[in-house]
Formats: C-alpha cells, sequence, structure tokens
C-alpha cells in the first residue's frame, strides 16, 4: 500500500474518495465539513439533519459528489467518531481502518483521510497509516477460491500545516507498526501443521536478517545443557523439538541510561492439546493461537529493528508443541528449572507457564534489568476481563503504571490484578519447590503469574495475560475477526516513553 500525506486542501488529493471523521451530534459548522457538504450538494447535512448518520463510532454513510470543481474524487465517506472529547491520536486508526474497509468492499482502491485529530502530527499520520494497514488483513491466505483479492493501494493522510518532515516521519512510523503487527497475525493465523517451532524459529531468522537484528536459536540440547528442563518437559511429549529464539536489537546511539536492558518474554505454544490433562474436543482448534505471545515479541522486535529507538532491547521466544505422547509430562512429575527450582507439574495444561519460566530465567542471566512477558496464559483472565482488557500484574508498580499508560495511548486497555505473598503461598509444593497450579478455581490468572515470579530475581517484571484480547471472535469496523495484534503498539509506546 502507498502511503502518502498532504499538509494542504485534502480534497485536492489524487485518489478516489475523501475520509472524513464525524462526531456525535454535530453539525456542519467546521470548514472542512462545510466543503465537503458542498462538493454533495448538502447531502452531508440533510443526512446530520435526519439522524440517518449520527456519528457513532464505527458509523459509516458514503456520498456521491456532485459538483466536482476540479476535484480527482468522486464520492465521500463519512466515518463515525464518538464524542468529540474523547476523540485521540489513537482512535485515528480505528476511524483510518473503519473507512479502508468499507472502501475496500466498494472496489475503492484509494482513498483521502482528514483525521480531525488534535494529536502530534506524527503521531496522527502513524495511526492512519497503521489503522489502513492493519484493515487490510484477512484470514483467507489459504482459499484457493472466494478469496478477498480486492486492495486499497493508497491511502493519503491530511494535516493542514504540518511539517513535510512530520508527516514523512509519521508515515514511516505507521509503516513499521501496521506491517509488523500483521506480521505477528499472520504468524498467529497459520496452522500447527506448517508453524511448529523449528519453523516459527526459521521465520524468526529470516526476519531478523531482513531488519537488522542479531537472531540466535537454542536447540534441544542447548537448552537441555543450560538445565531447562521446565520448557523441555513441555517439548518432550512431541515428536516437534522445542526451540528458544533470542533476538537482540543494540541501538546506534544508546541512551544514556546504561546497564540497563529491556527484554520481551513471549509464551509460543505452537498447538496445546493440553497434553495427558487432555483439553476437551470442541473448541481446541483454537489452540493455534496459544503461540500468539512469542508472535507478539516477534512483531514488536520487527517494528523496534525498522524504529530504532534509543534504548537496547533483547527479545526471547520460548516455542514448543505440547502433546500426549508416551514420553510426555505426566500429572505428578518433577522437573528442575534453569534457575534451579524444582517444580511439580499437577497439571500439563498449565504448560505455558513451564516454558516462561526457563525464558524469563534465560533473559535475566542475559543481563535483562527490565522484563515484560506475555502470554495466552489462562482462561480464567477471559471469565475476569472479557475481551476489551489485557490482564496485567507485576513486582514493580512504577513500571506496571507505565505500561499501563502506555496502552492508553495506543487505544489498548490494560487491568492490574495483585500479586502478592500470600498468593505465592498457594503455589508451594509438598514435594517441590513449588507446583504448577494454585487451588482449584481461584485466581487462575493470578497463580499464573506467581509461577512466573518465582524465575525472576532481581529484575523488574510485568506480565501480560493476552488470552482473552490475541484474537477477535467477530470481526470490527476496522479489522477482520482473528489474530488481533494485542499489546505490540503498547510495548513500542513503552519503549518511546523509555528513551
Amino acid at each position: 500500500m502507498e502511503s502518502q500525506g498532504i499538509n494542504g486542501n485534502f480534497t485536492q488529493a489524487n485518489v478516489e474518495a475523501l475520509v472524513v471523521a464525524i462526531f456525535k451530534n454535530e453539525s456542519i459548522k467546521d470548514p472542512a465539513l462545510k466543503e465537503l457538504d458542498g462538493l454533495t450538494g448538502g447531502q452531508i447535512s440533510a443526512a446530520l439533519k435526519s439522524e440517518e448518520i449520527k456519528g457513532e463510532a464505527g458509523e459509516t454513510a458514503m456520498f456521491r459528489i456532485s459538483s466536482a470543481n476540479g476535484v480527482k474524487a468522486n464520492r465521500v465517506l463519512v466515518v463515525g467518531a464518538g464524542e468529540r472529547d474523547k476523540y485521540k491520536a489513537a482512535d485515528v486508526a480505528v476511524a483510518s481502518g473503519t473507512a479502508a474497509r468499507y472502501l475496500r468492499k466498494c472496489n475503492v482502491k484509494s482513498f483521502a483521510i482528514l483525521s480531525r485529530s488534535n494529536g502530534e502530527a506524527i503521531e496522527t499520520v502513524q495511526n492512519a497509516v497503521q489503522g489502513a494497514i492493519t484493515s487490510q488483513f484477512e484470514l483467507d491466505k489459504y482459499k484457493t477460491k472466494d478469496k478477498n483479492d480486492k486492495a486499497i493501494t493508497k491511502v493519503v493522510v491530511c494535516i493542514d500545516g504540518a511539517k513535510g518532515s512530520d508527516i514523512k516521519a509519521g508515515i514511516a512510523r505507521g509503516r513499521a507498526i501496521g506491517d509488523s503487527m500483521n506480521f505477528t497475525r499472520d504468524l498467529a493465523n497459520e496452522p500447527p501443521n506448517i508453524l511448529h517451532p523449528t519453523e516459527m524459529a526459521n521465520r524468526a531468522q529470516k526476519m531478523a536478517k531482513e531488519t537488522g537484528l542479531k537472531c540466535e536459536i537454542l536447540d534441544e540440547a542447548k537448552m537441555r545443557k543450560m538445565g531447562m528442563g521446565s520448557l523441555l518437559s513441555v517439548s518432550q511429549g512431541s515428536e516437534q523439538p522445542g526451540r528458544m529464539i533470542v533476538l537482540r536489537y543494540t541501538p546506534e546511539k544508546p541512551s544514556k541510561k546504561k546497564g540497563e536492558l529491556l527484554a520481551l518474554v513471549g509464551k509460543a505454544i505452537t498447538f496445546d492439546t493440553g497434553g495427558i490433562s487432555l483439553k476437551p474436543g470442541e473448541n481446541m482448534d483454537a489452540m493455534k493461537y496459544d503461540m500468539s505471545g512469542g508472535a507478539t515479541v516477534l512483531g514488536a522486535m520487527r517494528a523496534i529493528a525498522l524504529l530504532k529507538p534509543s534504548v537496547p532491547v533483547l527479545g526471547v521466544v520460548a516455542a514448543a508443541e505440547n502433546m500426549p505422547d508416551g514420553r510426555a509430562s505426566r500429572p505428578s512429575d518433577i522437573v528442575t528449572a534453569m534457575n534451579g527450582k524444582t517444580i511439580e507439574i499437577l497439571n500439563t495444561d498449565a504448560e505455558g507457564r513451564l516454558v516462561l519460566a526457563d525464558a524469563v530465567a534465560y533473559a535475566e542471566k542475559e543481563g535483562a534489568t527490565t522484563i515484560v512477558d506475555m502470554a495466552t496464559l489462562t482462561g480464567a483472565v477471559i471469565i475476569a476481563l472479557g475481551d476489551q482488557n489485557t490482564g496485567i500484574l507485576g513486582n514493580d508498580q512504577n513500571l506496571v503504571d507505565q505500561l499501563i499508560a502506555s496502552a492508553k495511548e495506543a487505544g489498548e486497555g490494560f487491568w492490574q490484578l495483585p500479586v502478592s505473598p500470600e498468593y505465592s503461598k498457594q503455589i508451594k509444593s509438598d514435594i517441590a519447590d513449588i507446583k504448577n497450579i494454585g487451588p482449584r478455581m481461584k485466581a487462575g490468572t493470578i497463580m499464573g503469574a506467581v509461577f512466573i515470579q518465582e524465575f525472576i530475581d532481581k529484575a523488574k517484571w510485568a506480565h501480560l495475560d493476552i488470552a482473552g484480547t490475541a484474537w477477535a471472535d467477530a470481526a470490527q469496523p476496522h479489522q477482520a475477526k482473528g489474530p488481533t495484534g494485542v499489546a505490540i503498539r503498547s510495548l513500542l509506546k513503552f519503549i518511546e516513553r523509555s528513551e
């Protein structure tokens, strides 16, 4: 998709459609709206007056341009943006994505958008471009017919009076973030017979080579030598060997915060049967998404390599397939993790925390002073928070607060749950150091987090449980159903704040 920006009258853009956001209960007073209303022969004002359109978020209405006056576009699309005082820069991505998906259905290939955001030019352009790019992702990669071949080939973003350099920077950022989110979504959408741990490692290596990241793949022999018995206990039941993917970004001009290293750590169970603690067959197909945390790390690292922040970042992905063969771990097995702690496995379907245990321990051993892990870890977080908020827990309140604030700026929701010694006591084992589950039907998300916390020594740490937000069960006006690429924008905003 070609991306352009203009800082003058957007009606002069060489596109097929003009797009404008309109707010709830708005009348035609804004000069830009007046001009568009004139081009449509008063159709927009008439639709507002009759309440055919109300400006509700996600609402759309198309109007033909009846008086061209040199305007190249032949139609105007109005996109509802909700309450004016609640419309932030991040909402521009939703408006742009909504417009792109609507126009694509009409076989329109190009549009110009007047976002009407009060945010900074770079961020506004970034969000408009990102929204248009991520709106184009579909699930039909493996269809041989009935494939959606329509596409938006050009988006033009108008920020009246903005500096050309800011528009250019915003476009570059939007492309990097949007393409990286779609990279993550494509990984998450892959079927498990194609994307097993080795293939995921291969794709990480290819991406790293393309973007300039350093990449190291730890095979099972290396992990065994390093004492990663917790991770290996998950992969041992599968014919597909486990892998640990390690990506390193080193800035050319590092910030003055010497000795600090941020690690992004992701769970990548490429398919989760539950192991010997076998899951019910119904909806098990969704367990191909159980590698979404790892895919998020890979997408975030891709964007980091392109955006080039001044802080170093380590990416660690623990990849395994959880299968129930004769070698699989059994409930009551005891394994030893990389940091020497022993674990009583009471449920082999609580495997994500087992691979993360060795992954966070490895990240800290490699010098990480701040660790953010992400995983589709528990069904309990879906019961607690649904699909609107990602659960966040951590051992450092300032880190948690910074991540929540970053998510809010990025247009994503993080909601904090507690971790405390009282919860940690509930995973103490009678015959090992800890057990991998807590009391039945109690605080499942928290139990997963306090388990991971056992493998953090001194680092500041936060855990993101994205089980409810990593994929959408239904399409939205601005995006397809399926993988969402959640948390990538929030992590990038957090890194930007850390510079």
